[in-house]
């Protein structure tokens, strides 16, 4: 059994930098055309002559004759100015600004710590350049529950801004509660949502089974398994509102097994394979394409891409680890035997 598809993009992707840029990229190139990459490095990239400058990081460490194409964003700060919108717009390789709450996953120190107070001129010309507002939904009050933050989030923040500015596209970034979904999908204007693989196969109880699990750590984390069915129930109904969005986020295995270890579960290589698993589980394979290669491009206003891969239904086993000269980095589902490998058409 096989299915042949438009190749995928990733719309939210972490590449880091340095050795670890060089280890991880290969793996979303093999797998994916293009990819909203993150910018939440140490420092983070705050202006256009940033982004362009880790654009050309990232495309020295693919491959040889590599296509892949690395769509650049900028991190959000309370010192922002609107004119840094202008010329991101301009330099063709910008295509979204992030929020982070200060302070709500790694490497957000520098986030915003006043969205109304100190961003609205920014936000409101994002708006006029039809430039997506990429949303990290959880509020950082250590008062509201880890498990709550995502629905405060939407109650505090997203339903005031999109209000305030309902022309402004938002994208509300690896959604993990049924609160999320009811929300982008009864919003009318421009607001979608990027989906992960864990979100869609995990639920929190992962955290904990057989022993306290940190490579099923994440930020926003695990939810109840009604938020998870949820999930899979949105992304495979064939609502055009959501499309993938791996959040990747490769630590080398020793800052994840460690006394406080880090946010991020590192899906690449298994991605689209696990993808697979959710749509042929819920018997919705023939919306799987419009899920991972057009809804996406779409919604961004970019084209979709003309290449195809091919899903093959042919077991294998997730490697344990790839090491690399620094250490090794433990993938999503690692040692496991998946169903669906991908090849290139």
């Amino acid at each position: 059994m096989e299915l042949t598809i438009t190749r995928p993009d990733d719309w939210h992707l972490h590449l880091r930098d340095g050795e670890l840029l060089g280890a991880v990229a290969p793996h979303s190139a093999a797998h994916f055309e293009r990819a909203i990459v993150m910018p939440n490095l140490r420092p983070p990239i705050t202006t256009t002559a940033a982004a362009v400058s880790y654009r050309e990081s990232i495309v020295k460490a693919l491959p040889a004759k590599s296509s892949f194409e690395p769509l650049m964003t900028l991190y959000l700060t309370d010192s922002m100015q609107p004119d840094e919108i202008k010329l991101a717009r301009e330099s063709g390789v910008v295509f979204a600004v992030k929020l982070y709450p200060a302070g709500a996953t790694t490497n957000s120190q520098d986030g915003v710590t006043d969205l109304f107070g100190k961003c609205l001129p920014v936000l409101e010309e994002m708006a006029r350049h039809s430039m997506p507002l990429l949303v990290h939904g959880e509020v950082t009050d250590s008062n509201v529950d880890v498990f709550d933050r995502e629905k405060v989030f939407i109650e505090t923040v997203l339903q005031p801004l999109v209000q305030r500015l309902p022309q402004l596209k938002v994208v509300m970034e690896h959604i993990t509660t049924a609160d999320a979904v009811k929300f982008v999908e009864s919003y009318e204007g421009p607001v979608a949502a990027t989906v992960t693989p864990q979100h869609l196969l995990l639920n929190r109880n992962s955290l904990f089974q057989g022993g306290l699990q940190p490579h099923n750590y994440c930020l926003p984390v695990l939810k109840r398994e009604t938020h998870r069915q949820a999930i899979v129930s949105a992304v495979t109904s064939g609502s055009p509102r959501f499309f993938l969005g791996t959040d990747s986020a490769p630590h080398e295995r020793r800052r994840k097994e460690c006394p406080c270890g880090c946010a991020g579960i590192y899906s690449a290589p298994v991605a689209l394979s696990l993808y697979a698993k959710v749509f042929e589980e819920a018997g919705a394979l023939d919306k799987l394409e419009a899920f991972t290669s057009f809804n996406g491009p779409d919604f961004y206003g970019l084209p979709r891409n003309k290449s195809k891969i091919t899903l093959r239904k042919s077991p294998w086993v997730v490697p344990e680890a790839f090491p690399f000269s620094f250490g090794e980095i433990v993938p999503m589902f690692a040692g496991k035997t998946l169903e669906w490998q991908t090849y290139m058409s």
